[in-house]
């Protein structure tokens, strides 16, 4: 997790800012002067620093350049209600990474620090990252951290298992490309690093990268490195992240969506094992292994041409899959509780817990967004929890996409069904639905029961139920 030192007077605009980040996987420290601030800097080593200009004694200009003289590499921003273009330039001239005029907008804050981390990955030395000590050798196995004992997630476990224990036998250079599939916040990263931090390169860097948060110039420096002059910004030297994960491993988030003239660079490094910088005519040799995820069908990109077919065989090699959380059962309630405790801890209010309407009620939602819905929806339930019980009305749930299989199934039949909209039938209505959904995937019936908010199992049932047919193509 990323860390940021927050350094504003203004304490309720620090505590908005450092809720915001805290939600968006930042860990937050808190200072109100650049007294305050450098004094911190030596004990908490944050990756950013976001600091007011107008602070109480020293100015932020100031704090800026004492950053600097302690640690070198740190990235800060400079925010301020003057926004005239001395500040801006005197903010640069310190060392700034950039510069934003109050009142900011906490989204354009997280773009800007997304940016500076990845300007910040690229000014690391790969000595540096791959010293980073593994996780693993601190907090235990990483395959503790996915939660869950459906059987869906069982067999998943039972999968990785198999691939960790598989692996011990191999040649180190020779481990297989692994493919992690799932829908949006089901869990991959936590999967991926699994493979990593409990297999055979745990000692190895783990480097990761989102394909989809970087326009494809900016992607194609990013993980191949570049040398000075080869570009109008390519001030210096600068490594890839495929040479930094060398002797480790490099983890593709979002693969799906990289562009097709990068799709082909990494095919050269998984089959010559060797990667090129921008402006360069020398091949590094690298010893890397390379994890993806998507939410994407990549078998369909690759009919449409937006994916290549021999990137895609070489990637999927080995494949693992994370269930949506919809269809976890009681693995709802366990990660529930486990992000209710979390996050009281967190925020003081360890004695939370859930009604049993609360309980229901989550088990009835279809979680659209999976885990990382729950997490983050749950963060803001116990920040604004008045008292111990959480209750149905203090979860932020969409009523439209409640999803109670009990009441799907019990659904009345075509003798009984009362007359509904414009004289039809609520029985009519339903096979329409369920018509129209099946025809608009294909008769795709996992995507057809997502679009309706059904199970897989209760669709298959509407459909033999109507006798509804495939049309004849």
């Amino acid at each position: 997790m990323n860390s940021i030192l927050i350094v504003e007077d203004d304490e309720l605009l620090a505590d908005n800012i450092s809720v915001y980040l805290t939600r968006n996987q930042w860990q937050t420290h808190v200072a109100h002067s650049t007294e305050d601030a450098l004094t911190k800097l030596e004990s908490v080593h944050p990756d950013m620093i976001l600091t007011d200009h107008k602070l109480p004694g020293k100015s932020g200009l100031e704090l800026i350049s004492g950053a600097h003289a302690i640690a070198p590499h740190i990235k800060s921003i400079m925010m301020t209600g003057e926004g005239g273009i001395e500040v801006a330039v005197g903010a640069m001239k310190a060392g700034a990474f950039d510069y934003l005029t109050k009142p900011i907008s906490l989204a354009h804050l997280k773009v800007v620090l997304n940016n500076a981390l990845a300007q910040a990955q690229r000014d690391k030395p790969l000595s540096e990252l791959a010293r980073r000590p593994s996780p693993d050798l601190v907090v235990g196995k990483s395959q503790a951290a996915i939660i869950g004992e459906s059987p869906a997630m069982l067999a998943t476990k039972a999968r990785l298992q198999h691939v960790l224990e598989a692996e011990k036998a191999i040649n180190d250079h020779d481990l297989p490309a692994i493919l992690i599939t799932g829908e949006t916040g089901t869990g991959k990263e936590l999967l991926a690093r699994a493979v990593h931090f409990d297999g055979v390169r745990r000692r190895g860097p783990f480097v990761e990268i989102n394909c989809a948060s970087l326009p494809p110039n900016l992607l194609e420096a990013e993980l191949f490195g570049h040398e000075r002059g080869s570009f109008t910004d390519a001030k210096e030297r600068r490594i890839g992240l495929v040479e930094a994960a060398d002797g480790g491993t490099l983890f593709l988030d979002e693969i799906g969506e990289v562009d097709l003239s990068i799709q082909a660079k990494l095919l050269k490094v998984l089959e010559e094992k060797s990667v090129r910088r921008l402006g360069s005519v020398r091949e590094q040799s690298v010893n890397i292994r390379i994890i993806s995820a998507t939410n994407r069908d990549l078998e369909k990109l690759v009919r449409e041409g937006r994916f290549r077919s021999d990137l895609y065989f070489r990637l999927r090699v080995v494949t693992l899959s994370m269930p949506p959380l919809r269809n976890g059962g009681d693995d709802i309630l366990r990660l529930a509780n486990f992000y209710l405790e979390s996050h009281g801890r967190r925020y003081g209010k360890a004695q939370l817990r859930f009604t049993a309407e609360a309980e229901q009620l989550m088990l009835n939602y279809s979680w659209p967004g999976n885990v990382r819905e729950m997490r983050n929806m749950l963060e803001q339930t116990v920040l604004l929890a008045p008292d111990d019980w959480i209750t149905p009305d203090q979860l932020a749930i969409c009523p439209g996409l409640l999803r109670d299989d009990r009441r799907q199934e019990e659904m009345v039949d075509d003798e009984a069904a009362e007359v509904a909209w414009g004289g039809t039938k609520i029985a009519d209505l339903e096979r329409e639905m369920v018509s129209k959904a099946l025809a608009k995937t294909d008769w795709n019936l996992s995507k057809s029961a997502r679009l309706l908010g059904l199970s897989r199992d209760i669709l298959r049932n509407r459909v033999a139920k109507y006798g509804i047919l495939r049309p004849a193509d």
